[in-house]
């Protein structure tokens, strides 16, 4: 990439590691080998052919006809898809992926091209030409990155002892989203830099920017100099302070943060190139220690301390339907929110000391406005979100002897054996599969439904935001939840518990009507994860799919006795409902939204109804 701007030469002269691209300070050796040989990339082609039939049967894009013990699907001209699959809750769709064969006149082949599959079915689905363009780079990218983790697999054994860190690097991604590795803005050597599955530990560089373009929000307790204190070791406090004080300005005039290294290179040095040449962001270097990026890709955990709190960092890149930006307000408000939840908690004996749940809250941010995007109405909202962060706590502190955490994604993972890493923790927990999976539900739902019941609160509790804690035996104890101020929604009822709502959370968080609270328990765990982990109970741990359901409907009806002075609110939150909204996650890129820029982050749609797997 080229830094033809007069401001470039001193500041990668002060990053010296961070000023170019990554794939620069590799060694020269010409255009590198490819990522995939032959066989890997047919199958991953193969794999997200099925998980496209899947999901495009199951959001109606698609319409698989039954023909015998298989279904079809027509696609252009003569060309049609046959494939054998199982059907599931909430009208899902599990579809073999050894058995689908691409069809045409005079003949059959497997099908192993994803590219093809797109050009076979684009007319039939709907989808523009701009945007089946775009589409083909994110399904490209996202190839590339499923061949890139089943290079480095391991098997379920391997992975259930790594750490929570760690094992994050070796996951595939959102279940539902199709193309959910596009990244659209990582070149390929940022992918092997920056991309999860890279597993590459990074240290992150920090900026000083002059408190007329930052603000700084934190809980009540936690100032900025304590924040760095706890963050960064003496000796780097001590050289970054000694920065702006070389240029002769004074260090109280900046605030601190760090920078994801891309953003540094690809938006910061360009889009805040006036605020560099007047030194009014100041490149301070490299903090000590090691960071690794999680699956949301602009989340970093410490790994050299993992005491210290994670951080999120904006990254201008399209991803699982929405740039990764921090949005302005939203960071502003996230220690309020904080601040406000943990109080809920805190206060609350069933959250506090039987379910002993875990917040994660957004301790501390700093929001960097630009001077004249901010200022033009109507402009694109990834450009509204560029530079910022938000201190998250840390989960290794709060974890008793013995624990330990893990993703709930992480139960979806399959080795490449076929083996499911939730077989392997099950086989080590010494449990029946139906008992763990009951100490599974315990975990998640009572403290997910007393939040929504008691206070009309709900968080997102899709596989990423939802961490489980096991015991030392490998079976579910509890739950942590992550990501306040993206995902916390609010009921739009006047419930007395909402009354003390702070007024900086109050601006931000969205109020909606009970039955649309109540999908964000069905939408984000039971369709958007549960669908998924009881075709795997089916498949291999013996327990059919009314089986599974009724687990989940027992720990709900249990729940609900266990406070019946909250009646009324089990049925204004009624989950129990004969059918849900279908909520589309592939339709709103294919067809609702495209790639187009817009003002403000798209919302879900809906399109008709499902039937409920929860009702009696």
């Amino acid at each position: 990439m080229s830094h033809s701007n007069p401001a470039a030469g001193p500041i990668e002269a002060e990053l010296p590691h961070q000023g170019a691209r990554p794939g620069a300070a590799e060694p020269a050796a010409g255009i590198p080998r490819p990522a995939a040989d032959p066989r890997t990339w047919r199958r991953v082609n193969r794999d997200l052919i099925a998980k496209s039939l899947a999901e495009f049967a199951y959001e109606e894009l698609l319409t698989p006809v039954a023909d015998g013990d298989t279904y079809t699907v027509a696609g252009s001209g003569d060309v049609r898809y046959r494939f054998r699959a199982r059907r599931g809750a909430y009208d899902a769709w599990h579809v073999d992926p050894a058995s689908v064969v691409r069809e045409w006149e005079g003949g059959a082949d497997p099908a192993e091209d994803m590219l093809q599959f797109l050009l076979d079915t684009h007319t039939v689905i709907g989808v523009s030409g701009d945007t089946a363009g775009h589409l083909v780079r994110e399904l490209t990218a996202t190839l590339a990155a499923d061949a890139a983790i089943a290079a480095g697999a391991v098997d379920a054994a391997t992975l259930a002892d790594l750490g929570y860190a760690e094992l994050e690097g070796h996951q595939i991604g959102h279940p539902w989203i199709v193309p959910n590795k596009g990244r659209v803005g990582f070149s390929a050597s940022d992918a092997r830099v920056y991309a999860p599955e890279a597993r590459r530990p990074l240290r992150l560089p920090w900026l000083a920017v002059h408190r007329d373009l930052a603000v700084f929000r934190a809980v009540p307790g936690l100032t900025e100099q304590r924040l760095y204190e706890e963050q960064l070791d003496p000796a780097t406090r001590e050289r970054f302070g000694r920065v702006p004080a070389a240029r002769g300005r004074a260090p109280e005039e900046f605030v601190w943060l760090p920078v994801h290294p891309w953003q540094w290179d690809e938006t910061i040095a360009t889009l805040f190139a006036p605020e560099l040449a007047a030194g009014r962001i100041v490149p301070l270097g490299e903090a000590e220690d090691r960071h690794l990026a999680q699956q949301s890709v602009r989340t970093f955990l410490n790994l050299d301390r993992p005491a210290r709190r994670s951080v999120k960092l904006p990254l201008s890149v399209l991803n699982t339907l929405v740039w990764r930006g921090l949005p302005s307000e939203r960071t502003l408000a996230a220690p309020a929110v904080t601040a406000w939840v943990l109080g809920l908690r805190d206060a609350d004996p069933f959250l506090r000391d039987e379910c002993r749940m875990i917040m994660l809250g957004e301790t501390a941010s700093v929001t960097v406005r630009h001077p004249v995007l901010e200022e033009l109405p109507g402009v694109p909202y990834q450009y509204r979100e560029l530079l910022g962060a938000i201190w998250r706590e840390p989960l290794a502190p709060r974890l008793d002897p013995g624990e330990r955490a893990r993703t709930l994604a992480s139960l979806l993972h399959v080795d490449p054996a076929g083996r499911p890493f939730v077989a392997e923790l099950i086989e080590r927990s010494g449990l029946a599969p139906r008992v763990w999976l009951r100490r599974l539900f315990h975990a998640l739902l009572p403290p997910l439904l007393h939040c929504l019941y008691r206070y009309g609160l709900v968080f997102s509790p899709h596989g990423e935001n939802t961490i489980v804690v096991f015991d030392e035996h490998d079976v579910p104890a509890r739950l942590a939840i992550k990501d306040f101020v993206d995902d916390v929604n609010i009921s739009d009822r006047p419930l007395p518990e909402l009354a003390d709502l702070p007024a900086a959370a109050a601006a931000v968080l969205l109020r909606e009507r009970p039955d649309y609270l109540c999908q964000f328990i069905h939408a984000a765990l039971l369709v958007g994860h549960h669908r998924y982990l009881a075709d795997l109970a089916v498949t291999h741990l013996g327990i059919p799919q009314e089986g599974f359901w009724a687990l989940v409907r027992e720990e709900i009806l249990d729940h609900q006795a266990a406070f019946p002075e909250l009646r009324d609110r089990h049925e204004l939150f009624d989950l129990l409902t004969p059918r849900i909204d279908r909520l589309c996650l592939n339709r709103n890129r294919l067809l609702l939204d495209g790639y187009r820029d817009r003002p403000t982050r798209p919302h879900v749609g809906a399109h008709g109804t499902v039937p409920n797997a929860l009702h009696p």
